[in-house]
């Protein structure tokens, strides 16, 4: 039982709760296994390639207090200079993943990509347990840069579905992804979390001002991969 003494003001108790609960409440961020980044590198669709979003989401990982992880962004990658193609799902380690909160979107690869995931607007937040602006918000930032194809596949052809395999921020175009399941009509592209529809604009498709056009903010899904 918590003694509160007589002479303690007001504004001595609420300070007490505060410190009380914050230990409770860093343990929590530091079981997080999933969040969607606070913000992307700014240049767009130039992410410095996987390398580089990976570093993304495992500085603002560290930033929450779940550093010790390793984190993935949960992106794709397409055959090209001799490379083969990278598959999102095969990135993100077996789950299960929750969020800051500790609400679980998934037990496993198989069903982050099925029917029965519990990856919705209230669920996908940020590193900091925040939720991200979708439909109907201003701004609207719920496309997520993915890549891929609804299995969590990457592109195969000849057409850019990753701004250059996340090197571009001028020519080119991203998959992504609506985190709030909603979009112009009441099509399961619109519903879809991970394949969407391609960016596009008139700086090329994969500028920052492109993202924004279409409803985005060059942000990512994060996953611990172990």
């Amino acid at each position: 039982m918590i003694r509160i003494e007589k002479s303690m003001t007001i504004s001595g108790v609420a300070l007490a709760i505060v410190l009380l609960a914050a230990p409770s409440a860093q343990a929590q961020s530091a079981d997080m296994t999933f969040f969607v980044t606070s913000n992307g590198p700014g240049k767009g669709a130039d992410l410095g390639g996987l390398e580089g979003a990976d570093a993304q989401c495992q500085k603002l990982a560290q930033s929450a207090g779940a550093g010790t992880k390793t984190w993935r962004a949960y992106l794709s990658t397409q055959a090209a200079d001799g490379k083969p193609a990278v598959n999102a799902k095969d990135r993100i380690g077996k789950g299960p993943w929750q969020n800051a909160k500790g609400t679980v979107i998934a037990k496993d690869v198989a069903e982050l990509h099925g029917a029965t995931n519990n990856l919705t607007k209230q669920t996908a937040l940020s590193e900091k347990g925040e939720v991200i602006n979708g439909a109907g918000d201003q701004p609207n930032r719920h496309d997520i840069l993915t890549g891929s194809q609804p299995d969590g596949t990457a592109f195969a052809g000849p057409d850019d579905r990753t701004c250059k395999n996340w090197t571009s921020s001028t020519q080119g175009a991203a998959m992504v992804g609506h985190l709030d399941r909603r979009g112009l009509r009441d099509d399961e592209p619109s519903k879809s979390w991970n394949s969407s529809h391609p960016s596009r604009g008139p700086d090329g498709g994969c500028s920052q001002a492109d993202l924004k056009t279409t409803g985005g903010d060059g942000l990512l899904y994060c996953f611990a991969a172990n």
